[in-house]
């Protein structure tokens, strides 16, 4: 997969979670939950497209370290939004098993970089 097709789901992904949000009850708690979950899901798209333009290789690879935190913050969130019922299930399993996918690529990223950086 290239970096196109990566920053396109990445994107796509956040635009995903800002419209389960719309879905959320209007309490305290949502809106709480909306804020987070919005800034680490963006914040994952953001950070892999800055990653591709990384200054150098350790600079690809702190930036994609900061993808990946998000990342797995997003799909925590995801977690809590289901233990608290603030939408339904279905709505949620595909942005989550789009998470989980993307996480599981920016992962072996970084462990492709830092092979090639050992080299």
């Amino acid at each position: 997969m290239d970096r196109l097709e990566m920053n396109r789901r990445t994107m796509n992904m956040a635009l995903e979670v800002i419209k389960l949000t719309k879905l959320f009850p209007v309490c305290q708690e949502s809106k709480v939950v909306t804020y987070q979950i919005i800034k680490s899901s963006t914040s994952t798209a953001a950070n892999y497209r800055s990653a591709g333009r990384g200054k150098s290789s350790k600079d690809f690879i702190a930036k994609l370290g900061i993808a990946e935190e998000e990342c797995d913050e997003t799909i925590f969130w995801l977690e809590m939004i289901s233990l608290a019922n603030l939408a339904p299930v279905e709505a949620m399993l595909p942005i989550k098993q789009e998470a989980a996918e993307i996480l599981a690529i920016i992962v072996s990223s970084i462990k492709t970089a830092k092979k090639n950086l050992d080299k």
